[in-house]
């Protein structure tokens, strides 16, 4: 499976709670701390929901 880089480059000070939870979820704990990740369709969806706080890159 095809995996992804995620980057927090925005704070998530004004975000809502569910945002908060969702980037705690995807297991992002600071700024400029990347995550590996799987690709699923499951997160995914979570990416969707806060695609403006972080940026995404696939690693082959």
């Amino acid at each position: 499976m095809a995996k992804l880089k995620i980057t927090q480059i925005r704070s998530k000070i004004d975000s809502t709670k569910r945002q908060k939870r969702t980037l705690e979820a995807l297991g992002i704990k600071r700024m400029n701390n990347p995550v590996e990740v799987e690709d699923t369709p499951q997160i995914k969806g979570m990416i969707d929901k806060v695609n403006h706080l972080i940026k995404v890159e696939e690693i082959s």
